[in-house]
C-alpha cells in the first residue's frame, strides 16, 4: 500500500460495510462474523 505520510511499507488496510439483511438483523450479522472467524466491532 502506498499513501502520503505512511512510513511503514507493506501495511494493510481493511474496510468493511454491511448492507441489507446484515445491516438490519444483528443475529444474521453475528452468525456471519462467527462463521468467517472475524470480529469487526
Amino acid at each position: 500500500m502506498m499513501m502520503r505520510g505512511v512510513q511503514k511499507q507493506n501495511s494493510v488496510t481493511t474496510t468493511s460495510a454491511f448492507h441489507g439483511e446484515f445491516l438490519d438483523n444483528h443475529v444474521t450479522r453475528n452468525e456471519f462474523l462467527k462463521l468467517i472467524g472475524t470480529s469487526l466491532s
